[in-house]
C-alpha cells in the first residue's frame, strides 16, 4: 500500500481546506487508516481516524471542525478542516494499518500506522 497526500497549503485563520489522500495497493477497505499531524518541535498529533466498518474517531483538539471520510472504490482518504485555528498548523499525514492492537482504530493508533505518506503542509495565519 502507497499512500499520496494533496491539499495543504495556506488558509486564514476562520477557513477551510480539504485533504485528500490516494492510496494504491489492494484491500484499502480493510485497513484502519486516519490522519496525523506534527508541528516543529512537537510530537505527532493522532487527529482522526477511520475504521474497515467506517466508524471515525477525532482527537479532542479538533472534533467539530474536521471530518474524516473515506471513498472505497476511489480508494481516497479525505480530511475536511473547517474553522481552521493558527494552532492547526502543521505537516499532516496519512497513515493506515492492516491490524492494531485489540483490533481498535483511533487517534491513538498513530504509533502503529505501517504506511504514511509523504506528507502535506497546512499554514493557518491568524
Amino acid at each position: 500500500l502507497q499512500l499520496v497526500e494533496t491539499g495543504g497549503g495556506s488558509v486564514q485563520s476562520g477557513g477551510s481546506l480539504r485533504l485528500s489522500c490516494a492510496a494504491s495497493g489492494e484491500f484499502f477497505s480493510s485497513y484502519c487508516t486516519g490522519w496525523f499531524r506534527q508541528a516543529p518541535g512537537k510530537e505527532r498529533e493522532g487527529v482522526a481516524s477511520i475504521s474497515n466498518d467506517g466508524s471515525t474517531r477525532y482527537a479532542e483538539s479538533v472534533k467539530g471542525r474536521f471530518t474524516i471520510a473515506r471513498d472505497n472504490v476511489e480508494n481516497t482518504l479525505f480530511l475536511q478542516m473547517d474553522s481552521l485555528k493558527a494552532e492547526d498548523t502543521a505537516m499532516y499525514y496519512c497513515a493506515a494499518t492492516y491490524s492494531t492492537p485489540y483490533g481498535a482504530c483511533g487517534v491513538n493508533v498513530v504509533p502503529h500506522y505501517t504506511t504514511v505518506g509523504q506528507g502535506t503542509q497546512v499554514i493557518v495565519s491568524s
